[in-house]
């Protein structure tokens, strides 16, 4: 007997609010800090936003230990092209090698769903990804269970163009209305912004300030 196929998409959909939106003058990255096991909240304060260079980060859906281990994979192959080459990864390039190994794993997939965003020679860019590697290019793209309510937001409020600081506002509108309508986002946000001069979290004190 073949065993049950799992649905990748209700998997990715059972829990997490990540946000990601390109502005004129960098990347917004935003995610919910709540873990669930089904209906049992495992931790309040995950971390689902990282770095992986200065100019590069990915926030994850999905399945914890897959996230992880595609971001130990990807920041080590960051740092390895950055020595090869002597100047950082693209965007486009850390996308796509996410997507090759998601690809390539798609008999036995990574539970996986991830938004790659930074700014480099080309400008600011966000690709988000699913299990099995499709990679498409976005301006402004949320995952997760809370990400119908957070589209609600962002589908109203933002307009291309904008600047870093005109986006907060509102991704911090859709990560809260996502946490506050569904039961697996929620606890506490994390916030990081890419501009030209690096990427920034928010930290606590900011937090609170934009908290109303």
């Amino acid at each position: 007997m073949y065993p049950k196929p799992v649905d990748l998409n209700r998997k990715i959909l059972e829990g997490t609010t990540t946000i990601g939106v390109v502005c004129k003058d960098g990347v917004v990255l935003a995610t919910d800090t709540r873990a669930t096991m089904g209906f049992f909240i495992a931790h309040k304060k995950a971390k689902k936003v990282y770095p992986i260079d200065n100019h590069l980060a990915i926030t994850i859906a999905g399945g914890v230990a897959d996230a992880q281990a595609m971001v130990d994979i990807l920041k080590a192959n960051a740092e390895l092209y950055r020595l090869q080459n002597g100047f950082v990864m693209p965007v486009n390039a850390a996308a796509r090698l996410v997507a090759n190994i998601l690809f390539s794993s798609r008999l036995m997939p990574f539970i996986l769903q991830a938004l790659i965003g930074g700014v480099d020679s080309t400008g600011p860019r966000i690709f988000a990804l699913d299990p099995l590697g499709s990679v498409v290019e976005e301006t402004c793209v949320s995952t997760g269970s809370g990400s119908p309510i957070a589209y609600g937001v962002l589908e109203a409020q933002f307009k291309e163009g904008m600047l870093v600081k005109e986006t907060i506002p509102i991704v911090l509108k859709a990560i809260t209305s996502a946490m506050k309508r569904d039961a697996a986002s929620g606890d506490s946000f994390d916030m990081a912004i890419i501009t030209g001069e690096g990427y920034r979290e928010l930290g606590d004190e900011e937090k609170r300030a934009l908290t109303p």
